[in-house]
């Protein structure tokens, strides 16, 4: 489950941020861009358990980025419905993103060739906190 490996991977962020401003975390935003097809409540869960002391009270909130494509062979854009794909397809696109291109097609003109321009990727959008005394 890549989910944890992502928890993980904000955890060690935010508490560096946390370490180097001297913060209490209060609250911290993910954005997930939906092509990557996470796993909301297994990454919250994940993120509660490995919170640090730094982070002890931190809101987690997960943004979800919607998937917008443009088509390159006609400049189509549109956004992508990702339950319109089978289970097999939408299964190749959650892990091997790249993938995509075989499954999904310009709605316009049926090519392959598109490029996302939305929808892709995990940010650690915000850390916000309180400064700790002392």
């Amino acid at each position: 489950m890549h989910e944890w490996a992502l928890a993980e991977g904000i955890i060690s962020k935010a508490d560096r941020i946390a370490i180097e401003n001297n913060l209490e975390i209060t609250d911290i935003v993910i954005q997930i861009g939906e092509l990557q097809q996470i796993d909301d409540e297994i990454l919250q869960f994940a993120l509660e358990q490995l919170r640090t002391d730094n982070m002890k009270k931190a809101r987690f909130t997960l943004e979800t980025i919607k998937a917008k494509l443009k088509c390159r062979a006609c400049g189509e854009e549109w956004r992508l419905d990702l339950s319109s794909l089978d289970e097999e397809s939408s299964e190749a696109v959650h892990f091997v993103p790249e993938m995509a291109h075989v499954y999904i097609k310009c709605p316009r003109c049926g090519s392959p060739d598109f490029e996302v321009l939305e929808g892709r990727g995990v940010w650690l959008a915000s850390v916000r906190g309180v400064r700790k005394d002392g």
